[in-house]
């Protein structure tokens, strides 16, 4: 462990709690101007056995930790402590958060935590990966050059395994399958389109697991130009499944069609373990959004990056969501609705 604090970017790391924790502080130990000041978790245990995988300190005050001259901060807790923990880390005065998705597990919560930092002059980013993606970026700049014309519809998906734990305890994640996985796919469609979805049609179910969360979800998105968008979030994937989600876009344009699948550069060996061989030689996207996240801890400016205003316009999507899943009926995006996770009887 490299304690040279003038020639190191120092940044901590709250919470183990979400497993891409582990791809972050991977990706913090390879660069040689990055030392992991320290690590706290709510998880004693957890804590210790991350401090000593990264060769770092576990504090088990996250308050000593965030006032030991920190750059940055990661957060990847339970979805549920996102704004305490953002919240104390721009106190401390950090140049700049990274948190993990959802940013928030309601629509003011996020505005909050977006107030708070810019008043305090932090710069918050929101994890969202997938957008670093070389194949998404090459459909992005195919879309904007114009080769498939004007967008009529655009079907997503970001399906995956259940991960049970805290995810599937919604005072902890605040949701299951929709909360989970519409983010990612929200903000790429952001991306494309550079408008904000107007209203949300959804349904959801709970028939692969039949416990009181949704395990499938069904999204529909209008836009103000009559484009249209749905996203499958649906955990309906095997414990074999090799990646957490399949993150999939098919774009209609008036002259022609793209199809993406973005985690489709690999090899996949599957067998009767409960687990598949996966092997990648696709780009890190973690390492390509972390690279840009110390850009921020510099001081310097990130414009891919995805910002806490990113995070907000995509959970706001969930939030309706899971509205228009109570009522059975279209909700405006912007209507403020209250968020209530639909509960299934066992």
């Amino acid at each position: 462990m490299n304690t040279n604090r003038q020639s190191r970017l120092r940044i901590g790391i709250l919470s183990f709690a979400h497993g891409h924790a582990n791809s972050y502080a991977f990706e913090l130990e390879q660069r040689d101007d990055v030392v992991i000041a320290g690590i706290w978790d709510a998880d004693p245990e957890r804590g210790a056995e991350m401090a000593r995988r990264f060769d770092t300190i576990y504090y088990r005050s996250k308050d000593i930790l965030l006032g030991d001259e920190l750059d940055g901060v990661i957060i990847a807790s339970e979805n549920v402590h996102h704004r305490s923990l953002v919240e104390a880390a721009a106190s401390a005065g950090v140049k700049a958060i990274l948190c993990e998705k959802p940013l928030a597990t309601t629509v003011p919560d996020a505005e909050s935590m977006i107030r708070y930092c810019s008043d305090r002059g932090v710069k918050l980013a929101t994890s969202f990966p997938c957008r670093y993606a070389p194949s998404f970026r090459s459909m992005r700049e195919k879309v904007l050059a114009g080769e498939i014309g004007e967008i009529l519809a655009i079907r997503g998906t970001n399906r995956g395994s259940m991960p049970g734990g805290w995810f599937v305890d919604t005072s902890l994640s605040g949701g299951g399958a929709i909360m989970d996985h519409t983010v990612h796919v929200a903000d790429l469609m952001w991306l494309l389109l550079g408008q904000e979805a107007v209203s949300v049609y959804a349904e959801s179910g709970n028939q692969f697991h039949h416990q009181s969360w949704d395990d499938t979800g069904l999204l529909t998105l209008t836009y103000a130009d009559g484009v249209f968008a749905t996203i499958d979030t649906s955990w309906c994937r095997p414990k074999g499944f090799p990646t957490s989600g399949d993150v999939t876009l098919q774009i209609i344009g008036t002259r022609g069609v793209l199809d993406l699948d973005l985690f489709g550069q690999k090899l996949v060996h599957y067998n009767d373990a409960s687990q598949s061989d996966c092997f990648y030689w696709g780009s890190s996207l973690d390492k390509d959004m972390i690279d840009d996240f110390l850009l921020l801890c510099e001081g310097g400016s990130a414009p891919y990056l995805a910002t806490g205003e990113d995070g907000l316009r995509a959970g706001a999507i969930t939030s309706a969501a899971y509205a228009a899943v109570l009522l059975n009926d279209p909700v405006n995006v912007d209507a403020g609705v209250e968020q209530r996770v639909p509960a299934y009887s066992l």
